[in-house]
């Protein structure tokens, strides 16, 4: 008997905690107050469908008071897409106070585009300012100029799906500033006249595409930078020395060459010549040995010989000895 009242009071129990696990009372409470109509069945369809009833409930009750009236089939489609219900919610009030025209299916679009469509319906009230990071140019006398500008811009509702980020935007401005301080025919006219450089790029549309409006480009700071023209110039001057000093040393290195093959060709012509004085004493003794050359004409070429090598040696004493004198 005991066992049977037991068991009777955990069916009780677990009869209680799965009917309000399917069907949270308080939130029913709260809907029926709000008079957002949710029945039991809904609040036990969205258990089954694995929908936190809380992410559905809070929300519908937030666009009933604001006169929305979303349903909540809109709510959990979007919800089970992975959308942030919640802040899909806050966005549309917010565009309706702020007289801004934004549809459920737009806002829930947004959203699942992986964009805050709440913080896009404040930036569209109240614009956004983006400084840009130091952008260098140069102008056409050579001198750097380094800029930063301020960019205001608006969120366009109609371009959030699909339209470019802040990065796209912060890109097209610094090209535009690139493009006008090149143009620009001195550094002087760019640091006269800042404004100048703002009114041109605001001219060239560079929102087109984006998710933003731009409302106007400020330029915050122009600070002059290197001298690339001079520094281009001397870079320029040095690799032509570098040039001139890599062909000298290439015709030094010719002449080196050349000279050492000559006096290979002199070694080579001096070894011929020791050759033809080797051959000389066997001519001789073939002609001695043929008759072809007697003896007293053997004895008269060694006295040429021997008279040639004494005026030779006179020769060189008396050039040593002016040497010497002109050295003193």
């Amino acid at each position: 008997m005991e066992i049977l009242s037991i068991l009777i009071l955990v069916a009780i129990i677990l009869f209680f905690v799965l009917f309000f696990y399917f069907i949270p009372l308080g939130l029913w409470i709260s809907a029926t107050a709000a008079g957002v109509k949710v029945g039991f069945f809904n609040l036990i369809g969205m258990r089954l469908r694995r929908v936190v009833p809380s992410s559905i409930v809070g929300p519908m009750i937030k666009s009933h008071k604001a006169g929305k009236g979303l349903s909540s089939d809109q709510l959990e489609a979007h919800y089970l897409a992975g959308g942030n219900v919640d802040r899909v919610v806050d966005a549309l009030i917010a565009a309706q106070r702020a007289e801004i025209d934004l549809t459920f299916e737009r806002a829930a679009a947004i959203d699942l585009a992986g964009r805050d469509v709440l913080e896009a319906v404040k930036m569209s009230v109240n614009p956004k300012v983006i400084q840009t990071p130091v952008v260098t140019a140069v102008a056409m006398d050579g001198i750097q100029v380094m800029a930063t500008a301020r960019v205001t811009v608006r969120a366009n509702i109609e371009r959030l799906v699909g339209g470019a980020g802040e990065e796209t935007v912060l890109a097209r401005v610094g090209e535009g500033i690139v493009t006008t301080v090149g143009s620009a025919e001195s550094h002087k006219k760019v640091l006269e006249n800042p404004d100048s450089i703002s009114k041109t790029v605001l001219d060239k549309g560079l929102d087109s595409g984006t998710a933003f409006e731009i409302l106007s480009i400020d330029i915050a700071d122009v600070d002059v930078g290197k001298n690339i023209g001079a520094q281009l110039q001397t870079d320029q001057a040095e690799a032509d020395k570098e040039i001139a000093q890599a062909k000298a040393e290439e015709r030094r290195a010719m002449a080196v060459a050349e000279e050492q093959e000559m006096k290979a060709r002199v070694q080579e012509m001096r070894a011929k010549v020791v050759e033809a004085e080797a051959e000389v004493p066997l001519a001789m003794a073939e002609a001695l040995k043929k008759g072809n050359m007697g003896v007293m004409d053997y004895l008269n070429l060694k006295n040429v010989e021997s008279d040639t090598k004494m005026r030779t040696s006179i020769s060189e004493a008396s050039e040593n000895d002016n040497e010497s004198q002109n050295g003193n």
